[in-house]
C-alpha cells in the first residue's frame, strides 16, 4: 500500500453505498483474460479501451500510468479487466492459498454444477479445489450449496456455485443458461468485527447473512487443511454482495503485502457508487487507508460530473467509491 495515508477518525459518519457496481481484477494480458471469461465462463464484452490521464494516476496512485480496460458482463453483473501496459506490476504470488489475506474471488453462479464443470475441465482450467463439493445438511445456512474453486490463467481464484432451491437469490432458479451471473465476490478478512465497522458501519453495507463453515467439504474446496471460517455476507441495495471470510483456523495465512499496488496482478477492487465521495471516503478511512494520494477525489474523466477515489479496507483489499454513474472510460488520445 505504497504511498497510501492512513487515518483514524474519531467518529465515524456512516456513508451510504447504493450499489456494488463492478469488480476490478489486474490482469497480465487482457486479450487473454477477455477470451477465457467470454469464450470459458459465459461474459459478454462491453467495451474495450485504451487510457492514458493524469486523472487515473493520482486515482490509482501510480504515476504514468496506460492502461486497458475490458468490461464483461455476465447476467446483471459486471467485472473489468486492468492491463497496465505501463508500468508493469508484479505477478501473482504461485503459492497463493485461500487463507491468504490477499485472497478474493468472484462466486460465478450456475444453473448446473455438474454440466459447468465438465466445461471447465474441457478447457483444461486449473483446479483450486480438488472437485466440486456439496456443502452438508447440518449447516442450515450453507446446506446443499455447491462450490468449486478454480483459477484464471494469472492465477486469479474464481469459484462455480450452485444454489438449490430455497437459497441464494430466488433469480437464480429463473435464469436461463449455464452461467448465470455473479453473486458476490469474497475476501480474507483477519477480524470480522473490525472489517464490520468499516463495511457496515462507515459504508452503510447490510449484513445479509452469516454462517460458520467447517468439516471435510470445506477443506476440499478450499483446498486448505483444518479450514474453520466465520463467512458473513453484506448487500449494497444493489448489486452482488462482499462475503467476509475469516480463517477461525488455521491462522497461518500471510497479510496483504504493504506494498502492494494496483498494478501488481494480486490487486483487485470492488467499485461502489455513492453520493458523496469525500464523505464516503473519510468514514471508510476509520481503520482503512486512501490509495488515491489527494485531499479531494479526482474526477476520472476531465468532463465527467462524478468523482471517485480508491480506498483500502483494515486488511488492504481496494475499493474504488464512485459518485457518477458507471461509464466507459474514453480512449486514450496519445
Amino acid at each position: 500500500m505504497s504511498a497510501a495515508l492512513t487515518f483514524t477518525l474519531g467518529v465515524q459518519a456512516q456513508a451510504e453505498v447504493s450499489a456494488v457496481e463492478a469488480i476490478a481484477i489486474t490482469v497480465s494480458d487482457a486479450d487473454r483474460a477477455a477470451d477465457f471469461y467470454g469464450r470459458v465462463l459465459d461474459f459478454e464484452k462491453l467495451s474495450d479501451v485504451e487510457v492514458r490521464s493524469d486523472q487515473y494516476d493520482r486515482l490509482l496512485g501510480i504515476f504514468g500510468t496506460r492502461l486497458r480496460i475490458v468490461r464483461m458482463q455476465l447476467g446483471q453483473e459486471q467485472i473489468e479487466l486492468y492491463e497496465f501496459l505501463v508500468p508493469r506490476g508484479r505477478a501473482f504470488p504461485s503459492d497463493t492459498r485461500s487463507n491468504d489475506g490477499w485472497f478474493q474471488h468472484i462466486a460465478i453462479v450456475v444453473s448446473d454444477m455438474e454440466a459447468a464443470y465438465q466445461r471447465l475441465r474441457r478447457e483444461r482450467v486449473a483446479h483450486a479445489s480438488t472437485g466440486p463439493q456439496r456443502l452438508p445438511d447440518w449447516n442450515p445456512a450453507a446446506g446443499g450449496i455447491e462450490a468449486f474453486y478454480f483459477r484464471d490463467p494469472d492465477g486469479h481464484f474464481l469459484e462455480l456455485i450452485h444454489f438449490p432451491p430455497g437459497k441464494g437469490d430466488p433469480r437464480w432458479q429463473q435464469s436461463k443458461g449455464l452461467f448465470l451471473g455473479v453473486d458476490h465476490t469474497a475476501i480474507v478478512v483477519s477480524d470480522t468485527e473490525r472489517s464490520l465497522s468499516f463495511y457496515r458501519d462507515a459504508l452503510g453495507l447490510r449484513v445479509a447473512g452469516s454462517s460458520e463453515n467447517y468439516g471435510i467439504e470445506q477443506e476440499h474446496l478450499n483446498h486448505v487443511f483444518g479450514a474453520h471460517l466465520r463467512i458473513t455476507a453484506l448487500r449494497a441495495p444493489s448489486g452482488p454482495g462482499i462475503e467476509l471470510l475469516q480463517y477461525l483456523t488455521p491462522r497461518d495465512g500471510r497479510p496483504y503485502p504493504p506494498d502492494a499496488a494496483p498494478n501488481d496482478l494480486l490487486h483487485w477492487h470492488v467499485v461502489l457508487r455513492t453520493e458523496e465521495v469525500a464523505g464516503a471516503a473519510a468514514a471508510s478511512q476509520a481503520g482503512g487507508a486512501a490509495v488515491t494520494p489527494q485531499k479531494a477525489p479526482p474526477s476520472i474523466q476531465p468532463d465527467e460530473p462524478g468523482k471517485a477515489m480508491m480506498v483500502r479496507d483494515p486488511d488492504g483489499h481496494a475499493l474504488l467509491l464512485r459518485s457518477a454513474p458507471q461509464t466507459n472510460p474514453k480512449k486514450v488520445e496519445n
